[in-house]
């Protein structure tokens, strides 16, 4: 037996065991216990006070949007909701923590007990341990010129959620399945705009191995600093097989937590795991218990949105498009909302669903842009398919246009016009540049008079091409046809 094939059989002769702790950003105006506004990207600490910068005699406020958010998360991931709640101090000192501690809920967590449905009929359940409310800490910058470390205060006090699941998963592909369904659903909350590339949504996770058929669970370790689903994915794949390849050398499991380099793709000890009695939890003596009426429960379940299942069966069955179309469009919320505010305003669902899938899409993926970027009204987006319903413009002018609305919501019709855009139908300005599309491409037309119909389409691209594309295609195929035969 090769060496390759007894790594292949150790391997299968173990189990992972994976949990995550995902830590997501509310979607708040402003900070968890103070007023200061709490957006992305503002210069470094101009969204600071005396109580997110630790100060002295400073006192929190609990901001009740924050709380309404973290309970509407709960609610749609099945956790139950404790009649109270209570916030406690973990104690640290790290220069991105202003206050030397973080307010959090340890013993007594906002929400309990929930789960997440996976696989291709949600056929598997990964249980929600808790979800808790608490502040994020600052950001930390290293200037590589002056090898200096700068800290960012802007975020400190920022509400977070973090979401534990119970260690449910087996493979990577779970964990995405599972992140991916988790983000959805806030998405369509509205409760954050997970964006791992701005640290709106940030995952730690929980692995460890054991012998196949084992009911124990190994020694764990946590990987941090995995900021896109395949940094995800890779630390998984390298943490497994570090483990595994320690485990059959006779070594021991080190419980501790471990930096992902995406770059090396290899993982690196940070500190031995520390245990609850490390960050000495007490009570936050400035904040009182939260309490949270039944009253509230039911008013918070009631305004749940539909979310993303409802919703594609609803639009197969509603709008008559194919279950491809609707998983494709109901990824995104916003997409979603755009697709059937659109089809509302008259038209045909299929062709507004054809936009969003092939140009929409494309856009996103070249612009590098996020879903909840997108611009477009349902408006704007109607009157550019009327335009070319109505043959006032081409299909390919259609798609320039659509890039600018999609983007920026301009008006398609001042744009057309202000662009000169318009279809053009005029047979003497066609006749003339399709006269000099046939001088050009002579072996073409002959081959047109030989009888191959596909050299008339590549004609047609030629002339639609020397027309910028405004020209009326019916037009040009009979103009093409009709001087061909002379």
């Amino acid at each position: 037996m090769g060496e390759a094939s007894i790594k292949a059989q150790a391997k299968t002769a173990y189990e992972t065991a994976i949990g995550v702790e995902v830590h997501i950003e509310l979607a708040t105006k402003t900070k968890l216990f103070c007023g200061c506004e709490a957006s992305f990207g503002a210069k470094p600490n101009t969204h600071v006070c005396p109580y997110c910068l630790g100060m002295p005699g400073t006192l929190p406020v609990l901001n009740e949007k924050a709380l309404e958010l973290a309970l509407s998360v709960g609610i749609a991931l099945h956790c139950d909701i404790p009649a109270w709640s209570r916030f406690d101090r973990k104690n640290y000192f790290y220069p991105d923590n202003p206050q030397n501690y973080q307010v959090s809920q340890w013993f007594y967590p906002l929400c309990k007990v929930g789960y997440v449905e996976i696989g291709e009929d949600a056929t598997k359940r990964i249980g929600i341990w808790n979800i808790h409310l608490e502040e994020d800490a600052g950001k930390l910058f290293h200037d590589e010129k002056t090898d200096q470390t700068l800290v960012d205060a802007n975020r400190a006090g920022v509400p977070l959620i973090e979401i534990v699941s119970a260690p449910d998963m087996q493979s990577a592909e779970e964990v995405l399945a599972f992140l991916e369904q988790l983000r959805t659903k806030v998405l369509y909350l509205q409760a954050s705009d997970c964006k791992l590339q701005e640290g709106s949504m940030r995952v730690d996770v929980n692995l460890s191995v054991r012998k196949a058929g084992n009911s124990g669970l190994g020694t764990r370790t946590e990987m941090k600093n995995l900021n896109s689903f395949r940094a995800i994915t890779r630390a998984i794949n390298a943490e497994r097989e570090r483990q595994i390849g320690i485990l059959e050398a006779g070594g021991e499991i080190t419980l501790e937590t471990r930096r992902w380099d995406d770059a090396k793709g290899a993982s690196f000890p940070m500190r031995s795991k520390e245990e609850a009695m490390d960050y000495r939890y007490f009570p936050d003596p400035d904040l009182p218990p939260v309490f949270v009426t039944e009253d509230q429960v039911e008013a918070l379940k009631k305004a749940q949105p539909e979310m993303r299942e409802a919703k594609r069966k609803r639009f197969v069955s509603q709008f008559g498009i194919p279950e491809y179309d609707s998983e494709i469009l109901t990824q995104s919320v916003r997409l979603a909302n755009l697709f059937e505010e659109t089809a509302k305003l008259g038209i045909a669902p299929k062709k507004v669903s054809n936009f969003l899938m092939g140009e929409g899409l494309r856009i996103l993926r070249e612009k590098e842009l996020d879903p909840a970027d997108v611009q477009a009204t349902p408006e704007h987006f109607a009157a550019l398919l009327k335009l070319l319903e109505e043959n006032k413009i081409t299909n390919t002018v259609a798609k320039e246009v659509f890039e600018e609305v999609f983007v920026s919501d301009v008006d398609p019709a001042e744009y057309v016009e202000r662009n000169g855009l318009l279809t053009v139908r005029e047979e003497g300005v066609l006749r003339q540049t399709v006269e000099s599309v046939i001088k050009e491409n002579e072996k073409s037309a002959s081959d047109y008079l030989g009888g191959k119909e596909k050299a008339l389409g590549f004609l047609v691209g030629q002339t639609m091409k020397a027309m910028r594309g405004q020209a009326d295609p019916a037009t040009v195929t009979a103009l093409l046809k009709e001087l061909l035969k002379k």
